[in-house]
């Protein structure tokens, strides 16, 4: 028997944020691009509805909330992310969440560093 699977992403979402581990970076702040996909089942009675998925609004909302307070690793951020959408949406099965951060402070010419974090609901 087949499944469909409903999958809602926010894809490279630009965020200033002051996070990183030197003082400086976080006084300066630095170019951050988040994104965050959801899946769950789709068993939708009314595809029209919006309670029968996941408000995308509310994703962002909860990645502002995350993204804007100082701290020194983007694996807090990823990993508080991820913790919120578990706990807002009981339904959601998996979660992917990727945090890419620009111009890391290593001296590179063009490179990004990222962290990400994925969840699968047992």
């Amino acid at each position: 028997m087949a499944r469909i699977t409903q999958k809602i992403s926010l894809e490279d979402v630009r965020f200033y944020s002051p996070i990183g581990f030197y003082e400086e970076e976080q006084v300066l702040g630095n170019e951050f691009y988040v994104s965050v996909s959801v899946s769950f089942p789709f068993e939708n009675p009314d595809s029209e509805n919006l309670e029968n998925t996941v408000n995308y609004e509310e994703l962002y909302a909860i990645l502002v909330e995350v993204m804007s307070p100082r701290r020194k690793l983007l694996e807090s951020a990823a990993e508080d992310i991820l913790n919120r959408i578990v706990e807002e949406y009981a339904h959601v099965q998996q979660i992917e969440v990727a945090i890419r951060k620009i111009n890391p402070p290593f001296g590179g010419d063009v490179a990004k560093s990222v962290v990400s974090l994925s969840y699968i609901r047992e």
